[in-house]
């Protein structure tokens, strides 16, 4: 692969780290310029997991030493985001996600709604409960685990959004927190596209370093600038989702 294709990747992945800190949805980025790019859909997908992987590590860092992640959320849900992703790469190994592509795009007009009318009691300092503990913290790490496992594009939105709805925290922790497991899902992403090699490392580290920055650029504005930034770039990145899905499973 030539320097300028590798250069114009990492250019990509810069700005994919940076939507992704805050929003989620960087892959929808990043898998289309690795097709362009030549490489074959499930390398590209591992290749994308490996340099997403990194980058979102240094947000997840950023947004823990700043105080807005639960150590009681994050222990909830490792094991199942972990399980989750793992299963879901394992399959898109061997299988189509044409079915779970057209789920999402059902699923996605929920989340916009929900997104555009928020509770207006929501303040992040509410006590978890029992049910949020060990049934809707886990369930939702394991649905969303597998399906960043499975296609991936958009994890960090749908659990930023579950999070608000379901635990009922404010948007700056719900983003938070689903940094946590987007990281905690892409490890497990990534260890079954390893064991597979596929991943392109020629492209995967350059590219990692440039997601890095833009995931430290990206998460150090969500914090300062709070709820309106990550609602406007969540809507943003939610409804560029939902076209690009609705072609790829519909129309192409």
């Amino acid at each position: 692969m030539s320097i300028l294709t590798i250069i114009i990747l990492s250019g990509v992945s810069l700005v994919a780290g940076f939507i992704d800190s805050i929003a989620g949805g960087g892959g929808l980025l990043t898998i289309p310029a690795f097709i362009l790019a030549g490489v074959p859909p499930q390398m590209a997908l591992g290749t994308n997991k490996f340099q997403a992987t990194l980058g979102t590590s240094v947000a997840t860092i950023n947004f823990f030493h700043k105080g807005k992640i639960s150590i009681k959320i994050v222990l909830s849900g490792i094991v199942f985001a972990l399980a989750g992703a793992f299963i879901g790469s394992r399959l898109i190994i061997s299988f189509s996600p044409e079915l779970a592509g057209r789920i999402i795009v059902f699923m996605l007009p929920i989340g916009m709604v929900a997104t555009l009318f928020p509770r207006k009691n929501i303040t992040g300092q509410r006590t978890l409960t029992n049910s949020d503990l060990f049934v809707k913290i886990p369930l939702i790490c394991l649905i969303i685990g597998f399906y960043d496992g499975f296609f991936g594009p958009g994890t960090g939105s749908f659990l930023t959004i579950l999070f608000y709805l379901f635990l009922h925290l404010n948007l700056t922790e719900a983003n938070a927190n689903a940094k946590v497991f987007n990281f905690i899902s892409n490890l497990g992403a990534l260890t079954a596209f390893l064991i597979s090699s596929k991943v392109f490392f020629q492209i995967a580290i350059p590219m990692a370093l440039t997601n890095m920055i833009g995931n430290y650029i990206g998460s150090h504005l969500a914090i300062k600038k709070g709820d309106k930034l990550i609602k406007f770039f969540l809507i943003i990145v939610l409804v560029i989702l939902s076209i690009t899905l609705i072609y790829k499973y519909f129309i192409r």
